[in-house]
């Protein structure tokens, strides 16, 4: 398998780094210098307010929007204690549940770490559970649990990883996690990352002390170290990177956490943009688009909500099989594949509804479910899914770390309000007309302008003309309809004027 990872950082404000495998785009980061990365950094924050109701506080950590600390993210003193488990990569132990006023009270102050950008109109989600992630293994402060990544399958790789955490000596109140990275590297390498990350905590617990809240205490590194760090992966065969200044930090990092990686590195020199050369800028455009077709017919359809993500599997001409329950699995098969990296390419999170092609056959239903898991184990976000539903549906919940790739590259329409849909022509200028006959009947009124999309402005002076004339001649009033280019679709200005050319308030 040819995989490659392009960094594309010709812009300053932007960086993007593509994950192609076979010339096949699977992963797109996206990061802006507008948007301000926040996901990851420690902070040092005062309690602004408990809600009770929700079981949750508010924290000032320095930023426009308090973020939210919920009970269950508050570290308890009970909970320490040293024992080696199995554990995720974040390093997550089962969490007492306490009542929020038990915990914390106002003017408070809590070091803590955010675990969701702000989406909306919501302000960041925090979390006293601090963790540090190093190449190999992440640090735990005040929770000394030691293990290993779940998703590290071989036992006997697990059992030699448990014995390289059980030679490392770290204080008494600090835990350890090896991460999935951490797989067939050397004793070395992980004390090398220990070490690193032991220096680093000791630094963050010194300026803890020093500052006054709300106050940074520690910010992550940019897409770039941490795509080396987190995304990159033994079998990816090249780095591409399109700019000298990019290359060198690249280069950098790699001498210092992985020396041997270093000659997969590349300056890229064509003329050519790089995502251009690899046809990338398409699948980006696409990104927004609602159908996306499959090989050889049928096709997917993506509803991004408020609530939940809807994804709708059609046959479309797809007839490769007589059985219609062969089409259907056939279908469901290639949709599968697709869905999963589009869930990725899209970053979409929280609750998502996959809705196939209804099947008969118990052996194909399974089959489906096979490849949606064996496609999600691949997804750096944790993802959970139920089985498939009598209905054919299968629902999963993906972790929402920040927003979608749709709400960084594009913003709501002005005309339709985000609904995909705009009034027509003909309604609009009914309501025209419906406000004309409700203000014509007032004795002050004069004259009447109307600024309108040419499209509304020309259909006014045209179907509408007869009854315009009408008004002006049994109601003594004049009507001046302008026609302006650059005016919003969906808006219309509508000034009733007296004698004096005075407004009038209707």
């Amino acid at each position: 398998m040819d995989k490659k990872m392009l960094i594309n950082a010709v812009e300053p404000e932007e960086c993007r780094i593509a994950i192609l495998e076979n010339n096949i785009l699977e992963e797109l980061y996206i990061e802006r210098s507008s948007r301000g990365q926040i996901a990851g950094n420690i902070y040092k924050g005062r309690v602004v307010n408990i809600e009770p109701s929700i079981e949750a506080a508010f924290v000032d950590i320095g930023l426009k929007k308090n973020g939210f600390l919920h009970a269950s993210d508050v570290l308890i003193p009970s909970e320490n204690g040293s024992q080696s488990s199995d554990a995720d990569a974040h390093g997550k132990p089962h969490r007492e549940f306490r009542k929020i006023r038990d915990l914390l009270h106002p003017g408070k102050e809590v070091l803590v770490q955010v675990t969701k950008e702000s989406i909306g109109t919501k302000g960041p989600s925090l979390t006293t559970y601090i963790s540090l992630p190093g190449r190999f293994l992440v640090l735990t402060p005040d929770v000394p649990r030691h293990g290993v990544s779940r998703k590290i399958a071989s036992d006997e790789e697990r059992l030699r990883l448990k014995k390289i955490l059980a030679g490392l000596t770290p204080p008494a109140n600090i835990g350890f996690i090896i991460r999935t990275a951490g797989e067939q590297q050397t004793k070395k390498e992980i004390h090398k990352d220990f070490h690193y990350l032991l220096k680093l905590w000791k630094n963050i617990e010194k300026q803890t002390k020093d500052v006054k809240a709300p106050a940074t205490i520690y910010q992550e590194s940019d897409l770039v170290i941490r795509a080396i760090r987190d995304i990159f992966s033994t079998n990816i065969q090249e780095i591409i990177v399109d700019t000298e200044a990019v290359y060198g930090r690249t280069r950098d990092f790699l001498r210092m956490i992985m020396p041997k990686s270093e000659k997969l590195l590349t300056l890229y020199s064509e003329d050519k943009p790089l995502f251009h050369k690899y046809n990338i800028e398409q699948e980006i455009e696409a990104i927004n688009c609602r159908k996306i077709r499959l090989p050889r017919g049928g096709s997917i359809v993506i509803e991004q909500t408020e609530a939940l993500v809807a994804i709708d599997v059609n046959s479309g001409k797809f007839k490769e099989e007589c059985d219609p329950e062969e089409t259907a699995f056939k279908t469901n098969l290639k949709a599968a594949k697709e869905i999963a990296r589009q869930i990725r390419l899209r970053d979409l999170g929280g609750v998502i509804v996959i809705d196939f092609i209804d099947m008969r056959t118990e052996s194909h239903i399974h089959a489906i479910e096979k490849v949606v898991t064996d496609a999600l184990k691949r997804d750096k976000a944790r993802t959970k899914m139920l089985k498939m539903s009598k209905f054919g549906t299968i629902e999963l919940t993906r972790q929402r770390i920040r927003s979608s790739l749709r709400d960084v590259l594009f913003e709501e329409c002005k005309f339709c309000g985000g609904t995909g849909y705009a009034k027509t022509v003909e309604s609009l200028c009914l309501n025209v007309m419906r406000d004309l006959k409700f203000a014509i009947h007032s004795s002050q009124i004069a004259k009447i302008e109307i600024a309108a999309n040419p499209a509304v402005a020309n259909y006014l002076q045209n179907q509408k003309r007869k009854q315009m004339i009408e008004i002006e001649e049994s109601y003594n009033k004049k009507i001046h309809i302008f026609s302006t280019a650059n005016h919003e679709y969906g808006k219309i200005d509508i000034r009733y004027l007296n004698q004096k050319d005075e407004p009038v308030e209707i």
